[in-house]
């Protein structure tokens, strides 16, 4: 029996153990760089709107435009059955025929139609580095939130384990008649809601990674050891070098170039409809003619058509629509240039922003990092006094608060001052060249 406990004893020890191991192996390690190479494979966003630019480089052909001619053939069989005076008879006809038809000219409408196609493949394109855009930022900040939640989730749990440590000091001194109850209730209190506190920030790092994997297209479940480092690289921008690269690289600004040179596309479509047109018609029919008569037998017949026809047409008059359409749609090229206009000056705004904030938040961050060293020293100092009785609960709990903000402080620094440099490279087009390229990226 004793044997049996042993065993059963030694099962469990084992069973725990390997229990202990198994969620570690399981971590994978991630690199932000193979975090992005992930998510330009898997994320759904991306997944779709490649789809959409697969379509319009389907589109982009002379056929759909038009240039060439349309072919079909048509068969039909008739049969029935004739009574008389005469001779009753049985006919059976089979006719068929192929048909041509071809417009030679229609106001450039083919040259006009197949840029537009051009056009809107390469507006896909830019969509398509628009979409690669916001993921690749979205990734970055997605992979820095989840190292900012366990950072955060490591200064709370230093905290909670010296809210922890006070809490056993104080329940030692009362059993051995140094300290009362109201010290101890009140260590307890502020161990409880550290923990609280610590408790809450592992639902919101988990809540992170959960997000990541969403972005990165992969099982909500999977857990990652991340394993870039949580910290800024700071650079030297200037305001000038910035704004001259966002006017030529922002993928957004290029996309509405695109859109008003389909404008331009719809005007000439629109004058397109002042020419006349040509278009020709030609083809072949056959019949076969098969009558069965009661009394005289059976006669047959073949006989055969050709044709060849041009059309010329030209609309005179057709209540002022071809007017009306031609003025809409200079209209609407000149509301695009307006578009145009007010999306540089948006994104200059936005520009100059970014700039403010990346360089306030650089600032801050230096402010952070000397907060932090001062809270940590004083942290230190404190601690001595506190078991030294120099200091009461009250103030250590005051310097324990101080040094957590401090440390929370410097970590939302760090993240905020990496957002701004994200945010930056975005606006200037440079994020793609930074983190990854795509097939559509590529394309603009």
């Amino acid at each position: 029996m004793k044997m049996n406990i042993h065993k059963y004893t030694v099962g469990l020890l084992f069973l725990l153990l390997i229990s202990q191991i198994l969620p570690a192996q399981a971590q994978d390690s991630l690199s932000l760089t193979s975090a992005i190479q992930v998510a330009l494979e898997k994320n759904y966003d991306i997944r779709l709107i490649k789809g959409d630019q697969q379509i319009a480089a389907l589109r982009n052909r002379w056929g759909t435009a038009g240039r060439y001619p349309t072919i079909s053939f048509s068969a039909n069989s008739l049969n029935q059955r004739n009574n008389n005076e005469q001779d009753d008879y049985t006919q059976n006809t089979l006719s068929g025929g192929v048909a041509l038809n071809w417009v030679l000219f229609n106001g450039f409408t083919v040259n006009i139609s197949k840029a537009r196609l051009g056009d809107l493949e390469q507006l896909s394109a830019g969509n398509t580095a628009v979409v690669v855009e916001g993921t690749i930022q979205s990734i970055i900040l997605g992979y820095y939130r989840v190292l900012l939640a366990r950072k955060q989730l490591d200064v709370l749990k230093s905290v909670m384990k010296l809210s922890e440590d006070r809490y056993n000091y104080e329940k030692t001194k009362q059993e051995i008649g140094s300290s009362v109850t109201f010290d101890v209730l009140q260590a307890q209190n502020a161990y409880l809601v550290d923990k609280a506190n610590y408790m809450s920030q592992e639902v919101a790092y988990r809540s992170a990674l959960r997000d990541l994997n969403y972005l990165m297209g992969v099982e909500a479940q999977k857990h990652w050891k991340l394993t870039d480092k949580f910290e800024p690289e700071t650079k030297a921008y200037q305001l000038g070098d910035l704004e001259e690269k966002m006017l030529s690289d922002n993928n957004t600004l290029k996309n509405q170039f695109l859109n008003q040179s389909l404008l331009e596309r719809e005007v000439a479509l629109a004058k397109a409809g002042y020419f006349p047109r040509l278009s020709l018609s030609s083809g072949i029919d056959g019949n076969h003619n098969r009558r069965n008569y009661d009394a005289q037998g059976e006669s047959t017949s073949n006989s055969w058509s050709y044709y060849g026809n041009l059309t010329l047409s030209y609309n005179l008059y057709n209540g002022g629509v071809r007017h009306r359409a031609l003025q809409i749609a200079k209209i609407n090229q000149d509301l695009g240039q307006i578009d145009v206009e007010s999306l540089k000056h948006s994104l200059v705004n936005q520009l100059l922003n970014l700039y403010e904030y990346y360089n306030v938040r650089n600032e801050l961050m230096t402010v952070a990092n000397e907060a932090l060293d001062a809270a940590k020293l004083n942290m230190q100092i404190a601690g001595e006094k506190f078991r030294n009785g120099a200091i009461n609960s009250f103030n250590y709990r005051d310097v324990q608060l101080i040094y957590a903000n401090a440390a929370l402080s410097q970590l939302q620094a760090v993240y905020n001052l990496i957002e701004s440099d994200v945010s930056l490279m975005r606006i200037t087009g440079g994020i793609i060249s930074e983190y990854g390229e795509t097939e559509g990226a590529q394309s603009n």
